[in-house]
Order: C-alpha cells, then structure tokens, then sequence
C-alpha cells in the first residue's frame, strides 16, 4: 500500500487478474489522478472503453472500491476473424481516513473517466479565527 502525502486517502493495489463468469480476465490498476482542497478530495479515474454500466463504485469499511469492465465491441452483421483487443477488467481501491464525510461522497462519469467527489468532514475543514485588538 502506498500513501498520499497530506491526502485523506491512501490506496491498495490490485490483483493482477481475476476469474469473472468463469473467464479469466485481465485487470489493469485505472490511472488516477487526487487532489486536494480544504473542504474536499477529488479524484480523477481513467477508464477507457467502461460504460456506465459496468462501473461500480462501492465503501465497505472504510474501503472506496472502484471497478470497470470493458466489453469486447460486438459489430452487427460481422464474425471476428482476428482481433488483439483483449477485454478485462479495472479495479482499484483506496482506504479513506475519517476525514471524509461518507454520506457525501458524489459520482459522475463522463468520457471514460470517473470523478469522484469526497467531501470532508465539517469539523475538519480548517476555518479562520478572527483577532481582535484588545
């Protein structure tokens, strides 16, 4: 496990592959990109050639888990004659401290990448306490 510096997250690795509907399918560790403000934590997921539908995004004990299928194209009308396109899967996970405000958590997935949106906890959101003279 590697951790984030200054970042109320840290992250896993992944298997290497996995046994899905009893196929053995790739699974590549998504590229992702954190950054942090002073009230949230955003993440950025690569996961071209995931629709959707096959994106699942899911906290279990303190555990965000993303994963993403890809599925082979299917064209109509057409028999795959050679193809060196190898469908798998994505997963990757990250451990969220209790900075993070968990009923919060938003989603979206645009264009093949997955933004996550991890709120922090109000009481940890730094704030700024005036000085007065006297």
């Amino acid at each position: 496990m590697s951790t984030c510096r200054n970042v109320a997250v840290t992250q896993e690795n992944a298997p290497k592959r996995a046994e899905t509907n009893g196929a053995d399918r790739p699974i590549a560790r998504p590229y992702v990109d954190i950054v942090e403000a002073p009230d949230r934590v955003v993440l950025s997921v690569n996961l071209p050639g995931v629709n959707l539908e096959n994106v699942d995004v899911t906290l279990e004990k303190n555990v965000l888990t993303i994963r993403g299928r890809v599925e082979r194209p299917r064209y109509e009308g057409f028999r795959l004659v050679y193809s060196e396109f190898e469908p798998g899967d994505y997963e990757r996970s990250f451990h969220l401290t209790a900075e993070i405000d968990r009923e919060k958590i938003a989603a979206r997935m645009k264009d093949g990448v997955l933004t996550l949106e991890l709120p922090k906890r109000a009481a940890v959101i730094p704030s700024r306490i005036p000085v007065n003279a006297g």
